[in-house]
This record gives C-alpha cells, structure tokens and sequence, in this order.
C-alpha cells in the first residue's frame, strides 16, 4: 500500500477542565502544534459551546489538526492527520498532552492511502 499520509486519533483524559473550556487557550495550542510539526496553517475555526466546550480545526496544506473538549469529563478528543513529515507528530502529542494538563493519553495510528496503488 503506498501510504500517503498518517492520521492520528489521540485521546486526553483527567485533563484540567479550566484550559479545555479556555477557547483561547485552545486556539493557542492547537496553532502551536501545528508550528512544531511544521504544517503550514491555511484557515482556522473554533467555536466554544454553553455551557461548556470548544470544538476546533485547522486546516492545513497538508490536510488537518482538529480538537473536541468535554470539559465536564475532563476529556479532549485530537486529530492530527498530516501527508507531511510525520516524524514530528509526537511532538505535537506531546505538547497536547503538556498544555492540557493531561493525566493519560492513547493515540491510534493510522496509515492513509489508496490500497490499490503500486510503490
């Protein structure tokens, strides 16, 4: 299979509630991430939610970076899915999981591309 890209479903939990109900601090980490993996950021759009909650995405050249925050379960919820250079992803897990003060974190990788294709 040539592979295209690689998508990454991360999942932060006991994170604090305060920064995942924080659309600026939001913003500002998702933008961040997207800096250390060296993506150029095309558009952006985060919405906050009542009474609590901030969904978020930016699109990127090289495809996108999105974020779903469930302050009342202390819960964030992040897609990275880049066709760049992938060996700087976990810096952004990283930098995620530092910013939202987060306890524990899973991720699944996933490897994007036509099964068809031939190398």
């Amino acid at each position: 299979m040539k592979i295209l890209g690689e998508h990454i479903l991360i999942e932060y939990s006991k994170a604090n509630t305060a920064v995942l109900n924080d659309e600026h601090a939001i913003r500002s980490m998702m933008i961040e991430a997207a800096k250390a993996i060296e993506v150029e950021v095309l558009h952006s759009y985060f919405h906050r939610f009542q009474p609590q909650g901030i969904t978020g995405v930016l699109v990127i050249a090289e495809s996108h970076l999105t974020i779903h925050t469930w302050p009342e379960f202390d819960y964030a919820a992040v897609d990275i899915f880049t066709c760049g250079d992938t060996s700087l992803l976990a810096k952004a897990v990283s930098l995620l999981k530092e910013r939202l003060f987060a306890k524990e974190v899973s991720e699944k990788k996933i490897k994007r591309g036509p099964h068809s294709a031939k190398n």
